[in-house]
């Protein structure tokens, strides 16, 4: 699967090559969109269809959310089989698994957190969610599903997510994003990260002021240990800025890929 994303990019980068003007060579990196807990792939579509609109190839990932080191191993193997730059873009629990897949990766350009966990070596989402008042999610999480191997999976409570998760996001369409939820591993959220590549590599945040799942103040925080190159704070967006304002995300995902 990995060799076909590769494949299908390359094809993609020649189409666009084809058709470019010589004052304006197309050689854009690849963006890889990494969603998190509660959410999937699809929590990116308006960001990608943005992207795709301004020329660039995009992957809007599958993050299994069974852990740090098994999510981040998968991120990294398919940024491996992308000989081209990377921007790794994560959401949420998706920002510890790019913090940790960039790693080892000389074409990764970019890292740009969209509400996002930037964690420090030993550092786990549990921890930093708590370190700063504010989130409401454990009083909005169900009963945790007991699985055979005997692990836990946790989901917000259905009736609990347009307001907890999705406050600015459409009624209609925050009930569809309740039921097709990806529930995430309960260990994930306690393993602790590894090597921080937000210390190596670029990186750009951006996230709502009325978030309830991370505290705003967490993110800012990480934001500034990190050192990023710009950090955009968006009026009254929820958790999933990049749902209700798909533009303001994928601007500064842009300015992350075309930055020098």
């Amino acid at each position: 699967m990995k060799k076909m994303f590769a494949g299908v990019a390359l094809a993609f980068a020649m189409v666009i090559g084809a058709s470019a003007s010589a004052k304006e060579p197309m050689h854009k990196p690849t963006i890889v969109l990494v969603h998190g807990a509660f959410a999937d792939a699809s929590s990116w579509n308006g960001v990608v269809k943005i992207l795709q609109k301004d020329g660039y190839f995009v992957i809007a990932a599958a993050n299994p959310l069974r852990g740090v080191k098994n999510d981040g191993a998968y991120i990294a193997s398919l940024v491996a089989d992308l000989k081209e730059p990377v921007v790794l873009v994560g959401h949420s629990y998706g920002g510890n698994v790019i913090t940790d897949a960039a790693n080892g990766h000389s074409n990764v350009k970019a890292l740009v957190y969209v509400s996002a966990f930037a964690p420090d070596s030993g550092e786990t989402v549990a921890e930093l969610a708590g370190k700063f008042p504010g989130s409401t999610l454990g009083k909005a999480l169900a009963p945790p599903a007991e699985l055979g191997d005997g692990g836990k999976d946790l989901y917000i409570l259905q009736n609990k997510f347009p307001t907890q998760f999705a406050a600015d996001v459409p009624s209609a369409q925050a009930v569809l994003m309740a039921a097709t939820q990806r529930p995430i591993a309960e260990t994930a959220l306690n393993e602790r990260s590894g090597d921080a590549a937000w210390k190596n590599i670029p990186s750009w945040f951006i996230y709502g002021d009325a978030d309830k799942n991370i505290p705003p103040q967490a993110m800012a925080f990480m934001a500034k240990r990190a050192s990023a190159k710009d950090v955009v704070v968006v009026k009254g967006a929820s958790h999933v800025v990049m749902v209700s304002h798909p533009d303001a995300v994928a601007k500064l995902i842009e300015k992350a890929a075309l930055a020098k």
